[in-house]
């Protein structure tokens, strides 16, 4: 029987909105981790059967299948070709799902799945700006003008009951555990420097909430959500190689980890960013396991609700959760930060001995993508 398993996983450092790698083109970020992951692991890039790579705004410098530019920027062989996935904030989870099912299949052997965003050069909304996408029909079917994020992220808040106080708490841990992963070496392993910088930018040391309450909210007047305890726009991407046991085994690869089962799911697209809470729960009984024999989770912190009604509605042991920080403290490039979880994730369960890890990440529309991967 065919599986499919992640032999090595790589990572730029996350870049800040106007930082080190502001002046790289996607294409050329993009490129440089397909080369470290393939200098890493002795890869011939002539296997590859495919590299599906993530990525939300697919316009300006990334549109016209950025994933299909990146293997030319590499230097790959024209042979391989690309594609790009959007699944919003779970491009790159995504990517690394169908990445699993056609090695699986035995449609594909060899396929590198990863994902790219620079937001520095291609903002955010780039697509489609003030909700042009949405007919009339859509918006009057859930009773509103528009969807937005930050307004799910207030309506989570008060559904849950999280203070000001309590959001701000889990950013300033957000910052304390990146830092502190960042300063005992937990990401070395993973990086792939570029533009000299050599680890995540975004990292604030020595934040309080005091500091934090004199930030402006930024969706409701009267609201809890504001830049600090919501994940920052950053530039980044990351690369996963993934085949099959019996593949890597062929070619001298020891791979870290199995993926064991991928799903996605869907919610209320008004609140839009409760997905992982569904997803969980259906990847957990698709994989028949239990939250308490997940060792690690990465659950993406798009803004502080999100995690924190996710731990309330699962019950995990909040200790196992983000140990290394999240978005809020190192950002969150959307089409690659998929990628990025998974490589972060994948590296700590082989670092920490952690059989079963779990990811999920909100995306747009209510959906979100949750993976089980089991230690090999």
């Amino acid at each position: 029987m065919r599986d499919a398993v992640i032999v090595d996983a790589v990572r730029t450092p996350i870049g800040r909105r106007g930082g080190a790698l502001s002046e790289i083109h996607p294409a050329n970020l993009s490129a440089h981790v397909l080369t470290a992951l393939a200098d890493r692991t002795g890869l011939d890039p002539a296997i590859v059967d495919d590299v599906v790579w993530g990525c939300v705004s697919q316009v300006g410098e990334q549109a016209g299948i950025v994933a299909r530019t990146a293997v030319f920027a590499a230097g790959w062989p024209v042979s391989v070709p690309a594609t790009t996935v959007n699944r919003a904030c779970g491009s790159s989870q995504q990517a690394v799902a169908f990445a699993a099912a056609t090695v699986i299949s035995g449609q594909n052997d060899v396929v590198i799945a990863g994902g790219v965003e620079t937001m520095s050069r291609v903002p955010m909304g780039s697509a489609a700006k003030n909700g042009e996408h949405f007919p009339p029909n859509v918006l009057e079917r859930f009773g509103v003008e528009g969807f937005s994020q930050g307004i799910g992220a207030e309506m989570i808040a008060e559904k849950w009951g999280f203070s000001r106080t309590r959001l701000d708490e889990y950013s300033l841990r957000s910052h304390e555990l990146s830092a502190a992963a960042t300063d005992s070496g937990a990401f070395e392993k993973q990086l792939a420097p570029v533009a000299g910088l050599t680890s995540d930018e975004g990292i604030r040391r020595g934040g309080t909430v005091e500091s934090l309450a004199k930030l402006k909210t930024v969706f409701k007047e009267n609201g809890v959500i504001h830049a600090g305890n919501s994940s920052q726009i950053s530039d980044g991407a990351g690369a996963l190689l993934v085949t099959t046991s019996e593949y890597a085994a062929a070619h001298g690869w020891t791979p870290i980890a199995r993926i064991h089962t991928t799903v996605v799911a869907a919610d209320d697209p008004v609140i839009m960013l409760t997905g992982p809470i569904p997803a969980t729960a259906k990847v957990l009984k698709r994989a028949g396991l239990s939250i308490d024999e997940i060792g690690a989770f990465e659950i993406n912190e798009a803004f502080a609700p999100v995690p924190l009604a996710w731990l309330a509605e699962t019950g995990a042991d909040s200790t196992r959760v983000n140990a290394l920080g999240g978005a809020i403290g190192v950002g969150h490039p959307l089409g690659g930060s998929g990628a990025i979880l998974m490589t972060r994730l994948v590296h700590h369960m082989r670092d920490n001995n952690i059989r079963y890890g779990l990811q999920s990440m909100c995306e747009a529309g209510g959906m979100a993508n949750a993976t089980v991967l089991e230690l090999l």
